[in-house]
């Protein structure tokens, strides 16, 4: 997989859903990526994410599209797209990632579920015959940001997580996670976006694979993240280049009305 590939999954990670400690927020999110953190980098694509509920859990569908010219001749065409849904105790995640470079697909197919202790996800293609045993906190995407929001919200200053990755690795991500003073700020040129009202912090997050602990990350993140679940201002740096993604619209959904269980 290319460097190019590897920055735009990066980002695809990182526009999962966020819940508030009190209640999941349904939206739908675009943001403008690009290369770098400068006011006036490049554009390189776009990226688009809908996140609905529904009594059983929630739906998420994202969309991005990128193309990075690495020389005047030579250009990386990329595509990620994610269909998801989670089970509302967050137990249960089933999806279908699609990556597109250059005009070559390939698909993934996966199921993971918490079963009571054991955490175990069955995914098409495999490497590995059987399903894949998953450290038994791994917490399934929408219960991950659920994880970062409550924590933050309750001051904490760092704190790890693990989180079930569809996109860049298929696998347990270890993130550590840091709560800033500040983060970069908006580029002159954006629109305002109308936010929902409420907290909001400036983290950074290193993503390490969880089974290799021991190795450097793969990337590192920084982000304003909303009590709502929004993300804005993000910044994806793999050490090597940088991709920031910024928010140029936003809707909010009304969450369904559910019976009391």
């Amino acid at each position: 997989m290319t460097r190019p590939m590897c920055i735009v999954l990066a980002l695809a990670t990182l526009l999962f859903p966020g819940m508030a400690a009190a209640e999941l927020q349904p939206h739908r999110a675009e943001y403008a990526l690009r290369l770098g953190a400068a006011p006036n980098a490049p554009r390189i694509g776009t990226a688009l994410q809908e996140l609905t509920q529904d009594c059983s859990g929630w739906r998420l569908k994202r969309d991005i599209t990128t193309e990075i010219a690495l020389t005047a001749a030579w250009k990386i065409s990329v595509a990620s797209k994610l269909d998801g849904e989670e089970s509302k105790g967050g137990n249960m995640f089933r999806y279908r990632a699609v990556q597109i470079q250059n005009g070559t697909e390939r698909e993934s197919k996966g199921r993971v579920e918490r079963t009571g202790k054991e955490v175990r996800a069955e995914i098409a293609p495999s490497s590995s015959p059987g399903p894949l045993m998953l450290p038994a906190a791994t917490m399934m995407p929408v219960a991950a940001m659920r994880h970062l929001i409550e924590r933050l919200g309750a001051g904490a200053a760092s704190f790890p997580a693990l989180a079930f990755d569809a996109e860049v690795i298929g696998d347990v991500f270890l993130i550590d996670v840091t709560a800033l003073d500040s983060i970069r700020a908006a580029r002159p040129a954006d629109k305002p976006v109308s936010l929902p009202a409420g907290k909001s912090w400036p983290v950074s997050m290193s993503f390490t694979r969880g089974r290799q602990q021991d190795q450097r990350p793969l990337f590192t993140v920084t982000a304003l993240a909303f009590d709502s679940g929004v993300l804005d201002r993000f910044t994806v740096d793999t050490g090597l280049v940088s991709v920031t993604a910024d928010l140029v619209s936003l809707k909010m959904h009304s969450p369904p009305v559910c019976p009391r269980s």
